[in-house]
């Protein structure tokens, strides 16, 4: 049996989406605005008026979506714990070095310096103050 073919146009791949912690999904917009140069797409607060329930962003070519956390709408068994361990989002990009240091100048931590790795990208990892791990590679120019 074939498999069915991926829908075409905006919404098409796989789109991280992201839990905020702490109410701060609005400031994590800015961040990834500054840090990644994202475009807010769309923006939908809760019924409360305070917390986002979603925000689609461009990034890199590419859908982000996130939200704030909604603690009352955990199931049996959540443990209400938001976090992020063993995940990183990567971007592959023109410059590494410049998105790298966007990123810091915008309030990433450096994780792993950018190096030359011996896959052919110069590679590096950054933490967001929002707990998510990112890495960011391009190919070394030659």
């Amino acid at each position: 049996m074939a498999m069915p073919e991926a829908p075409r146009g905006p919404a098409t791949g796989l789109t991280p989406h992201l839990t905020i912690r702490d109410n701060r999904a609005v400031e994590a917009i800015d961040f990834y605005t500054a840090a990644f140069g994202a475009e807010e797409q769309r923006r939908m607060l809760a019924d409360d008026g305070k917390r986002l329930m979603h925000a689609h962003l461009l990034l890199n070519g590419a859908s982000l979506m996130l939200n704030d956390e909604f603690p009352e709408y955990q199931g049996p068994g959540d443990t209400g714990s938001v976090s992020p361990s063993g995940l990183v989002l990567h971007l592959q990009v023109d410059d590494a070095d410049a998105w790298f240091d966007r990123a810091v100048k915008a309030g990433a931590s450096a994780r792993m310096p950018l190096e030359n790795m011996f896959w052919g990208d110069r590679y590096g990892q950054i933490d967001d103050p929002f707990g998510y791990t990112w890495s960011i590679g391009a190919p070394v120019s030659q």
